[in-house]
């Protein structure tokens, strides 16, 4: 296994003439990468305004990507999962990955405007196909991607909490641990179905991306950034109910937010100690503000 020198658009370039011959004439956009960290050395490209380019230039990186182009290629056999990526090229030498651009916006930029029961039919007809795919695999890992444990929210999370929220938030924590000390069973996940991750254009669920997380876990897992998707928790209902009608497995939301929590409060605490702005540039106060009003809603009395 082979990876890039590093993330210039000239290695770029030089990848594509290898993988995807003729590719590299056309004009390459690269995406910012994540930091420093040997771990996060990856990053996207838009070539020719109609095609990205996945590519790392560390081991680690390279490894979530490999996996990814595995998982796309298991997926993609007949008959294939709805939503993957069109794959035009892909390499393990150098790890190296061309799908074609799909048209359309970000879920976070217009859930608010869309039909929650339509959004959720989409979604969870997604989930259904691809929870069933796990026998595609001779051995899959655990889904990467896990959220901060209890133990490091109650002890580092509370500092960045109101005085009057702290008590909640540890009460939250014993509660998560409560409900996830069961274990269920175990399906292929996503793992990082976040709305940045859905190619909407009309209405209309165009393509699920990233799959560098995807591995086992519990289905409930796939539905932890549900909460947060828009304002209430009117996606997340309308997707549980349409996935169970869907599969004749019920969700349990309690362990839907179980999930949720921990992800919301670990990448509040990530972003808060960094000096990293949250996503939506609100604080981590509000974030738990926000925490309660969905358990309210949900009538899960914690």
């Amino acid at each position: 296994m082979r990876w890039l020198a590093d993330g210039s658009v000239g290695a770029v370039a030089g990848a594509l003439k290898e993988v995807a011959p003729g590719l590299e004439e056309y004009p390459i956009v690269v995406r910012e990468s994540v930091g420093d960290d040997p771990m996060w050395w990856s990053a996207s490209a838009v070539v020719g305004g109609r095609f990205v380019a996945k590519f790392a230039w560390s081991r680690p990186a390279a490894l979530r990507l490999a996996h990814e182009i595995a998982v796309l290629a298991a997926l993609g056999r007949e008959p294939a999962v709805s939503f993957l990526p069109e794959v035009v090229a892909s390499s393990t030498d150098p790890v190296f990955l061309v799908t074609a651009l799909a048209p359309g916006e970000a879920l976070f930029d217009v859930v608010d405007s869309l039909d929650r029961d339509e959004l959720g039919r989409q979604l969870a007809e997604f989930l259904a196909e691809l929870h069933g795919s796990a026998g595609r695999f001779d051995e899959l890992p655990a889904a990467s991607m896990q959220p901060a444990s209890t133990d490091v929210l109650r002890e580092q999370f509370v500092k960045w909490a109101r005085p009057d929220q702290r008590a909640a938030v540890i009460r939250w924590c014993d509660w998560s641990d409560d409900v996830l000390a069961t274990p269920r069973p175990q399906v292929l996940v996503h793992g990082d179905l976040h709305g940045g991750n859905q190619v909407w254009d009309d209405g209309q669920l165009r393509v699920v991306v990233d799959f560098e997380t995807a591995g086992l876990a519990e289905a409930e897992y796939d539905l932890r950034a549900f909460p947060g998707t828009g304002p209430g928790v009117e996606l997340l209902t309308a997707t549980m109910r349409q996935y169970g009608e869907i599969t004749g497995r019920e969700l349990a939301v309690e362990r839907v937010m179980a999930w949720h929590l921990r992800t919301a409060l670990a990448d509040a605490l990530w972003r808060s100690e960094a000096g990293v702005p949250l996503p939506d540039h609100r604080t981590p106060e509000e974030w738990v503000d926000d925490l309660a009003d969905r358990f309210a809603a949900l009538g899960i009395d914690v």
